[in-house]
């Protein structure tokens, strides 16, 4: 039987969940968590969405995603595919880890979107140990919406959903938590069950518009790093790397090309080597503060065309 085309809008904030096969939990112990979460870092830093928060359970992950005009599943594909080869490689297993694709519903309005940010942070007292403190468990965003735990991949973007709670951070913390443990109740389960939504949640958002062209970013490039769009194209230099690795990176960020578009506008390098340049580039910004907003600055330098 075919499977539907998954509904998606580029502009749209997006409730999360991936589930592991049944005979197998998605994470083993706390190293697979921190795993996945450094994987969230990656490609949310490399198509520039934001994460309004999540929590992973042994068997299943939350995730809420603001698309910010980029192809959730793309970004969806890429944690869920580098997390399963870590993984199968890790605990020796071969075959599937994910049940099926991911699941996803699409937040239409700000009621659903305050619920379900509190039905994930709920998550964790159906643990015995967090219970009574949700806010403790290490693997959920909650600790850190509420100032009681630091953000140290700096994930998470939760003033967004905080302010629906008024502007005073420490009264918006305090309200929100005391609702957290209102979100167990059988009517709400029900209602976050995963259906398609023909709806899109847009308030109180600017989306970024991903309608760049790789000759945008050649050119924004050749300015930052005074060479000229000709070594774009050279086959190889090991000056050139870091200069490709933060192109492919822009392109895929804010093109949403496709790695054929990619190998192509670069002189027919192999996908593989542009997945290598990825991985090259996200390292570069994630390290050398020089390059940490790039993504930011080409996207002001455009700005003031």
């Amino acid at each position: 039987m075919a499977r539907m085309a998954r509904l998606k809008a580029a502009d749209a904030i997006f409730h999360i969940m991936c589930k592991s096969i049944s005979e197998v939990d998605l994470f083993r112990d706390s190293e697979d968590k921190e795993k996945y979460l450094s994987l969230v870092k990656k490609y949310k830093k490399l198509y520039n969405v934001k994460i309004y928060g999540y929590c992973l359970m042994d068997n299943h992950a939350h995730l809420l995603v603001d698309a910010n005009g980029a192809d959730i599943s793309k970004v969806m594909h890429g944690i869920n595919f580098s997390y399963a080869m870590y993984f199968n490689k890790k605990h020796e297993r071969d075959g599937h880890l994910f049940k099926d694709r991911f699941k996803s519903k699409i937040v239409d309005n700000d009621r659903y979107l305050k619920a379900v940010s509190l039905y994930i942070h709920n998550n964790p007292t159906d643990i015995a140990e967090f219970r009574d403190c949700p806010e403790k468990y290490a693997f959920s965003s909650l600790g850190i919406y509420i100032g009681k735990r630091r953000d140290p991949l700096n994930i998470v973007d939760y003033g967004f959903v905080l302010g629906f709670w008024g502007n005073n951070l420490n009264t918006a913390r305090k309200s929100y938590y005391s609702l957290v443990f209102g979100c167990n109740d059988k009517k709400l389960e029900e209602e976050f069950e995963f259906k398609d939504e023909k709806t899109e949640y847009r308030s109180g958002r600017n989306i970024l518009i991903r309608d760049f062209t790789p000759k945008d970013v050649m050119k924004f490039i050749a300015l930052k790093m005074n060479i000229s769009e000709f070594h774009f194209i050279t086959k190889y230099s090991r000056k050139l790397v870091g200069v490709k690795a933060l192109t492919v990176v822009l392109m895929r960020s804010l093109c949403n090309f496709k790695f054929s578009d990619i190998s192509s506008a670069l002189g027919n390098i192999t996908q593989a080597r542009v997945s290598q340049l990825t991985s090259i580039g996200i390292e570069l910004i994630g390290t050398e503060k020089k390059y940490e907003s790039i993504i930011e600055d080409f996207i002001k330098f455009y700005a003031l065309y």
